[in-house]
């Protein structure tokens, strides 16, 4: 039943294989927390069981983030073995997570991924190439992890990408000369070495990259340029978006870039930005300068 419900999410949802993967561990869990082996044992859950996970889990001292994760994985299944004709009653419709502080995105400097900075990480061999390609992909499109992963070569031109986001909603994102320019030297390097994959980005090997090794680059390199604790492709999304506004993009076309399906997603970038505007502030406003 958890395989069904892992096709589900890959080929309905499209959900990437790190939210299956972390959906699955999820269920595993609460299911032997609650004992439940067949399918009649997950009929039998209650709001009482679930809440009583709930609590476990922050005794364990699990954050409130990720307790709030777990109930989501949750919250999916039950929805979808209703859809399934398989659970009378959901109920979760019952539970509400622990609310927590809403942590701003964390993001990098812009003079720390000035380009002469970013490249200077960088061989001119095929690795090289691609690896700055990957860090340059993140930083100025904003793209997913997994939409970087399953980048296809025909999508790519020298005025845009056509990328498939969640819901399998497409989105064109443009680019500016100088990423075409890199695109088109690692295209060279990639044919010099006869690595036909239908993917842009690929591996030595001539196969397709997997979320660990992107993972991997990108914590190497943000290591090296900056000080941000949390070091993720994810980072660099937040980093495109927040410059973004930063230099006057509007919230609808930010919204747009990143494929969200609504604009409360896109305004908590919108945090990030006034700080910056607030420090502007302090340092031009006469009023300002005089209480210094």
């Amino acid at each position: 039943m958890l395989q069904e419900f892992d096709n589900y999410l890959r080929q309905e949802k499209r959900y990437s294989a790190h939210t299956c993967l972390a959906y699955l561990q999820d269920l595993h869990q609460f299911s032997t927390f609650a004992g439940c082996a067949e399918l009649s044992d997950w009929q039998e859950q209650n709001s009482a069981i679930i809440r009583g996970w709930m609590v476990a889990l922050l005794e364990q001292g699990l954050s409130k983030r990720t307790v709030n994760r777990k109930l989501a994985a949750l919250r999916t299944f039950f929805k979808w073995l209703r859809k399934e004709g398989r659970l009378a009653d959901n109920p979760m419709t019952r539970i509400q997570g622990p609310k927590g502080e809403k942590r701003l995105p964390v993001f990098v400097k812009e003079t720390e991924l000035a380009a002469q900075n970013v490249s200077a990480l960088f061989s001119s061999d095929f690795e090289g190439l691609r690896n700055e390609l990957i860090v340059e992909l993140f930083y100025q499109t904003g793209m997913r992890l997994s939409e970087l992963i399953d980048l296809k070569e025909a999508s790519v031109s020298a005025q845009h990408l056509k990328v498939l986001g969640k819901r399998n909603k497409e989105r064109l994102i443009p680019i500016a000369p100088e990423l075409a320019i890199k695109i088109n030297q690692y295209r060279a390097a990639k044919h010099t070495m006869s690595l036909d994959h239908p993917n842009l980005l690929v591996r030595r090997n001539g196969m397709a990259l997997y979320p660990q090794l992107v993972y991997r680059l990108i914590r190497e390199v943000l290591g090296t340029l900056s000080g941000v604790e949390k070091r993720s492709p994810h980072v660099l999304r937040h980093t495109f978006a927040t410059h973004m506004l930063n230099n006057g993009a509007g919230l609808e076309t930010l919204k747009d870039l990143l494929g969200h399906a609504n604009l409360s997603a896109t305004q908590v970038y919108t945090h990030n930005s006034f700080a910056q505007l607030r420090k502007a502030y302090g340092s031009a406003h006469p009023r300002a300068l005089k209480s210094q």
